[in-house]
């Protein structure tokens, strides 16, 4: 189990001084997608508030060991954590809610569990013991579960899946073993259910949530909040009905209301009392609740005083959940900027410039290229930045994005007709190409350049203008690096690199001279964008769009003013 080393010196030294960890569960029912993450991350978000230390779990039911090989259809973002873990999205709420910084400890699947209790059997570690789901993969999950036992105050830990699912079965049993072994003042359930609207007979019906709660107590599990997500009022009837049949206090009967924006949910959850509720539960006393800065923030998303369009190019626009930390990220810095980020979306398999009737990226601000693999769509994002560098739009070009930037300057500026990647195509030209440290690399999970590495940022650039500091630390996950041979070249062109790794093998920003604010990055920066201060260079991106915007709206009022004179 891992701990941490001054906790058990202490503990050790003073058994009184070991803090006693909390435990909450979140599970969900009725239906998927109800927003589970959304939900955890806003609890978080209010206890560390209320000022307590807090971190939050993910324990998904799939066999998959990670979601590193998945096709993001299936699971959306593989969200990217410091040390390299590649792990499910919900992750990417908790850090961007909490300000947390969360690691491969924070995310764990079934095929994890059972990978590690197989391994432990080979090496003969239940030696003469029969393996069974109950006790060895339960006992398994629970040591998952109280990894950061005595680091932090209280844990939040949410179960994947939905209710009755077979696949999340060993998570709650392990999670009613440990309510068992820690006490009813230490753990606390809260399970997130659906309260419908029935237009036809204009009821709201808590059957679903009656049943759903059923099936969790089948598990023997009794929740001691429930979350009812609701698109109508929970009016205090219908609470005091779901309150009597699921046998939870009415007080606890939380109406979770949609929102237009998610970053509401904090603000709704305490307006019910959510926080002051766990914590009498708990036996817990905290500070005042003080949401001001987070109630700035979320009326700067509501109510910005200005507008942009920016031309989103990648390969899964059918499901956004694809490029979520991308899309919080300009969420972040249009709350920066003042600015509503309106999203134009352009399936890169389509994009077709030559010679077509309509244009798509015609009279948008700014243009970003997403990442991907694969050579679906590349072409479509190479036109993507041919068309942003030769109209000086601001462009922002995040992994595979900068690699097309690169393939599309060297064919049409270097004169390199045949440039490409070697990961789509044979060339003559690989101006990218396999990182040395991938060439003998077969296997295909967790085997890329993941996570945190440290990049050198050049004074008197657009990276240095947005990070204002020489060394930063960016989260990767890519195979494939701007082939050095072919640097030379580039830059005698007009390529600047601004960013390399710190011996300096490695490109990780380039952009345009002469650009108004062309920017490629080899790394993801969307994953570091936080509430409430975004990540600089999407804020930078945004405040280029703006005034490219406001230039062409004045060079179009003055072409109108003399057309009419």
């Amino acid at each position: 189990m891992c701990r941490c080393p001054a906790v058990e010196d202490a503990h050790r030294q003073h058994p009184s001084a070991m803090p006693v960890t909390k435990y909450i569960f979140i599970s969900g029912g009725v239906l998927s997608s109800l927003g589970k993450g959304i939900a955890t991350a806003s609890l978080g978000l209010l206890l560390k508030q209320r000022g307590f230390s807090v971190t939050a779990l993910k324990f998904d039911p799939y066999i998959n060991v990670d979601p590193g090989t998945m096709n993001p259809y299936q699971h959306g973002e593989v969200y990217v954590t410091d040390d390299g873990a590649e792990t499910d999205l919900d992750l990417g709420h908790y850090e961007r809610f909490m300000g947390i910084t969360t690691s491969r400890l924070n995310n764990t699947t079934t095929g994890q569990v059972y990978y590690e209790v197989i391994q432990r059997e080979r090496k003969g570690y239940y030696l003469g013991k029969t393996v069974q789901v109950i006790p060895h993969i339960t006992d398994e999950i629970k040591r998952r579960m109280t990894v950061f036992d005595g680091q932090y105050d209280i844990v939040l830990v949410e179960i994947g899946g939905t209710v009755g699912d077979i696949e999340s079965l060993p998570f709650l049993e392990a999670a009613r073993q440990l309510c068992l072994e820690r006490g009813s003042q230490n753990t606390l359930n809260i399970h997130l259910t659906y309260v419908p609207y029935i237009r036809s007979a204009g009821e709201l019906k808590t059957k679903p949530t009656q049943h759903s709660v059923k099936t969790l107590m089948e598990s023997g599990i009794r929740p001691d909040i429930l979350l009812c997500r609701t698109e109508q009022r929970l009016p205090r009837d219908v609470r005091a009905k779901i309150a009597l049949f699921c046998n939870v206090e009415e007080e606890a009967v939380i109406e979770a209301l949609d929102v237009e924006c998610v970053y509401e949910v904090p603000l709704v959850f305490a307006r019910r009392g959510l926080d002051a509720i766990v914590l009498r539960k708990l036996g817990l006393q905290g500070k005042p609740l003080r949401m001001e800065w987070w109630n700035r923030f979320v009326q700067r998303i509501k109510s910005p005083k200005h507008a942009v369009t920016i031309a989103l190019v990648g390969k899964y626009t059918q499901y956004q959940d694809s490029y979520k930390s991308i899309l919080e990220a300009l969420t972040h810095a249009g709350a920066v900027t003042n600015t509503r980020v309106q999203l134009r979306w352009i399936n890169a398999e389509e994009l077709n410039l030559n010679g077509a009737l309509h244009n798509p990226l015609e009279g948008v601000d700014g243009v970003l290229v997403a990442p991907g693999f694969g050579a679906r769509g590349v072409e479509g994002k190479i036109a993507a930045a041919h068309y942003a560098r030769v109209h000086n739009i601001p462009y922002l070009g995040i992994c595979l994005g900068m690699q097309c930037a690169v393939i599309e300057f060297a064919r049409n500026v270097c004169g390199l007709a045949q440039a490409h990647s070697s990961e789509f195509a044979r060339t003559p030209y690989p101006v990218i190409d396999l990182l040395p440290e991938q060439q003998k690399v077969k296997a295909k999970g967790g085997t890329m350049r993941l996570g945190a590495y440290p990049c050198v940022v050049r004074r008197g650039t657009h990276a240095w203008k947005a990070y204002r500091q020489e060394l930063i630390y960016e989260r990767h996950r890519h195979r494939y690096e701007l082939n050095p041979e072919f640097l030379p070249l580039l830059q005698q062109h007009g390529l600047v690199v601004s960013g390399t790794s710190p011996d300096g093998r490695l490109v990780e920003i380039v952009e345009l001279a002469g650009h108004r604010w062309f920017v490629g990055v080899q790394f993801h920066p969307e994953f570091k964008s936080r509430v409430p201060n975004g990540h600089p260079l999407f804020v930078h991106f945004i405040r280029a769009a703006l005034r490219y915007h406001r230039e062409h709206l004045a060079q179009a009022q003055t072409h109108a003013l003399s057309s009419t004179s």
